[in-house]
């Protein structure tokens, strides 16, 4: 998944023991489905915490 304004994703890297082992991970975003108005039309989207919050800061200095 990934998110629709952000554009962020799923991404990789090592586990690293403490004797140097490497060992693949992958980390998702922390991505929610929620209901949001595109273009007049209520639509549901992805989006991630961090665009979230920011949607929700954004609103609340429009009032």
């Amino acid at each position: 998944m990934k998110c629709d304004i952000c554009e962020k994703r799923m991404m990789f890297g090592n586990n690293v023991s403490h004797s140097k082992r490497h060992t693949r991970k992958q980390s998702m975003p922390n991505i929610h489905k929620i209901r949001a108005v595109v273009d007049g039309k209520a639509m549901r989207v992805n989006i991630c915490t961090r665009c979230l919050r920011t949607q929700n800061k954004l609103a609340q200095s429009a009032e």
